[in-house]
């Protein structure tokens, strides 16, 4: 098992004990500083669903078959806080999701990783815009997302489009 690590959420407030709570330049620092090892991999959206499972399985290959790392993203969820207050105007806050602590721990369990060094990175926001500043950070050479099959991406517009018409580097899309 190669292992995993979990990162902070950008909008999530840190604990006075945190050394970087008190500097904003250090915080910022310690965000975008990436273990080499994981430069130029390919990043893939997992929330657990099917079709992000086998957008997972496509990236765990394309990793093999590059030889480069697999950095697995989940997007944690905000919501508005005109859901919770009533309040304008619309202020994002972070919603408690626990989700990010059981894939990893369902994804370190995982044999088919095992052959492929992975990292699983917890965001909190858009996940168009998520993935593709994980995909900078890293210097990704491609993102891989499972299609959307629902009413909401319909409505909406899907994660892959979005993401497909604003990416600065290969989307590849599984059905």
């Amino acid at each position: 098992m190669a292992g995993h690590e979990f990162f902070e959420p950008e909008g999530r407030k840190r604990s006075v004990a945190d050394p970087t709570a008190a500097d904003p330049l250090a915080a910022e620092e310690s965000r975008h500083s990436c273990d080499p090892a994981f430069k130029h991999g390919v990043v893939v959206g997992f929330d657990g669903s099917t079709s992000s499972e086998r957008a997972l399985a496509y990236a765990i290959g394309m990793a093999q078959r590059s030889q480069s790392a697999l950095i697995i993203v989940h997007v944690a969820n905000r919501l508005p806080t005109t859901v919770w207050a009533g309040c304008e105007p619309p202020v994002f806050v972070d919603v408690p999701d626990h989700r990010t602590e059981v894939l990893g721990l369902e994804l370190a369990c995982a044999d088919y990783l095992a052959e492929v060094p992975w990292i699983l990175v917890e965001r909190g926001g858009d996940i168009c815009h998520e993935l593709e500043e994980v995909g900078r950070e890293y210097e990704a050479d491609a993102i891989v997302v499972g299609s959307t099959h629902g009413l909401v991406g319909r409505i909406f517009g899907s994660v892959a489009g979005r993401l497909a018409k604003r990416a600065k580097r290969p989307v590849v899309v599984i059905p």
